[in-house]
């Protein structure tokens, strides 16, 4: 008896003729041998759920640095409320949720501590330049299992690496991902910000709130609601004109008021500087990296693309803890 090959007839009855289906994937990198029980995109999405890359997520900046309290959002909460948005308008349309899901819990797994803060530090002094969704590929393709990667199929690393506005996805399930990742993080953020005293529900502007709802979650729920109903039956996925210039709108109102405010940014430049300071202190002292990140220079990469390389995965945590054993006097530290 063969699960798999049932539940991938399963498949082509009950999903829609856009879905993409597990057993046209295009594959792995390297071959593998199929499970008798799990389709490809669900030992996909197993195989990133129990990386260390996701793990450190919990340990990871969303937006906030070091807030006080318990329930501000993480990156690891983030992408689980990505991958519960994408689940949910995945299974209204009919599309492959094992795929989206993977594609979700994957997205972010290469960006790196502090948030976009040390993106943009990382960015600045890296000649290669830096990108937290390429990133998030090179992790899934080398970086894990000590350089043997997760050996992922191909849709999954597209959707991956295509999940930003600018990318340009394959399948409709990682369009799915990319609008996910938006609606997610601007209501979410929003939340917290309202937790900090930054925002007020009454702060959002009645062109927004007339149309997308009055709170954070029923701003979330006609969202994805448009999406589905927009999207339905159709190769396509997307917003009605009035929701996507609304989002727009949202977009901007969230750029003003948080992503840019000095109360809730206080403590980034620190960050970006910390980040900058360990990028030179390792380009300048290779041999201080772990051996599984130094052995990439054997395959041909460059010194600064290891160094990144190091710097992505650290946690938060981490990172304070390098820069303090580095540079600040221990008798010092408290």
């Amino acid at each position: 008896m063969n699960i798999r090959e049932d539940l991938e007839k399963r498949e082509r009855e009950i999903l829609s003729p856009y879905a993409a289906f597990s057993a046209e994937t295009r594959g792995r990198d390297r071959e593998d041998d199929k499970c008798d029980i799990r389709l490809d995109y669900q030992r996909d999405r197993d195989r990133i759920l129990h990386s260390k890359s996701f793990r450190r997520l919990k340990d990871k900046t969303q937006v906030f640095l070091t807030p006080e309290g318990d329930h501000y959002r993480t990156r690891l909460t983030h992408t689980l409320e990505v991958a519960q948005n994408a689940r949910t308008i995945a299974k209204a349309l009919r599309l492959n949720e094992e795929l989206t899901e993977a594609i979700a819990l994957g997205h972010d797994l290469g960006h790196t501590p502090f948030g976009h803060a040390g993106e943009r530090a990382l960015l600045r002094v890296n000649p290669l330049g830096f990108s937290h969704s390429e990133q998030s590929v090179r992790t899934v393709e080398k970086l894990e299992k000590a350089g043997l990667g997760l050996n992922l199929t191909y849709e999954v690393r597209d959707g991956i690496k295509n999940h930003q506005t600018s990318g340009s996805p394959s399948t409709l399930e990682a369009k799915i991902v990319r609008f996910s990742d938006k609606i997610a993080y601007m209501h979410h953020d929003m939340d917290d910000a309202v937790r900090a005293g930054i925002l007020t529900e009454s702060d959002i502007p009645r062109e927004i709130s007339d149309v997308a709802g009055k709170t954070t979650g029923e701003r979330l729920d006609f969202f994805i609601q448009n999406l589905v109903s927009e999207s339905y039956g159709k190769n396509d996925i997307r917003l009605s004109e009035v929701a996507d210039i609304t989002m727009k709108k949202l977009r901007d109102f969230m750029f003003e008021r948080v992503y840019q405010n000095v109360e809730a940014k206080s403590e980034e430049k620190k960050a970006e500087q910390m980040m900058e300071t360990l990028y030179h202190y390792y380009l300048k002292n290779i041999d201080k990296l772990p051996v599984d990140i130094r052995k990439l220079l054997d395959e041909g990469d460059k010194p600064a693309q290891i160094v990144c390389d190091y710097l992505s995965m650290m946690t938060d945590r981490f990172a304070i803890a390098q820069y303090e054993y580095l540079f600040v006097p221990q008798s010092w530290i408290t």
